[in-house]
């Protein structure tokens, strides 16, 4: 039986002897991070320029939120490709970031779902990742474009789409 080596470096998040911290226990202004092969987590990146990302921001309620386990989901629900129909192509990787007053997690597209991209799959992404994090339907996910976030000169450009 073969276990990608990914999903090895997930499963030791779940026991306290490996050397990974704990999302809940990073110091303010750090993320994680978990893209495609060959895929860097920035805009700039060829292969996110034209893309956005769904993101959710888990606010006002931080030593509440259960960020270990909705970290761990997202991560697996990326590395097993349940985020996306198998031929869509479009998830390049996850992210999490630990703020003073808040968590956020967020998914990285390869398109925006206009030119060379398609708003259906875009939505059907959304809706996954809303799933995933096991959110209420009164919350919404919000995706916006990578090139409107530069623009606006903030990660929180106006949302493009919700769910």
């Amino acid at each position: 039986m073969f276990i990608h080596p990914l999903l090895w470096r997930v499963f030791n998040v779940l026991f306290p002897q490996n050397n990974i911290t704990k999302t809940s226990e990073l110091s303010l202004k750090s993320d994680y991070h978990l893209f495609k092969q060959g895929v860097r987590p920035e805009w700039e990146d060829i292969q996110n320029k034209n893309g956005g990302k769904w993101a959710y921001q888990f606010k006002d309620r931080r030593a509440t939120v259960p960020i270990d386990d909705l970290w761990l989901n997202v991560m697996l629900a990326a590395i097993g490709e349940t985020l996306e129909a198998d031929d869509a192509k479009e998830v390049m990787g996850v992210v999490v970031n630990v703020r003073k007053a808040f968590y956020r997690i967020g998914v990285w597209t390869r398109t925006t779902g206009g030119k060379g991209g398609n708003k259906d799959t875009l939505m059907e992404i959304g809706k996954r990742f809303k799933e995933v994090l096991k959110l209420p339907s009164r919350e919404n996910v919000e995706f916006s474009g990578h090139t409107e976030s530069a623009l606006s000169g903030s990660t929180r450009a106006k949302a493009k789409f919700m769910v």
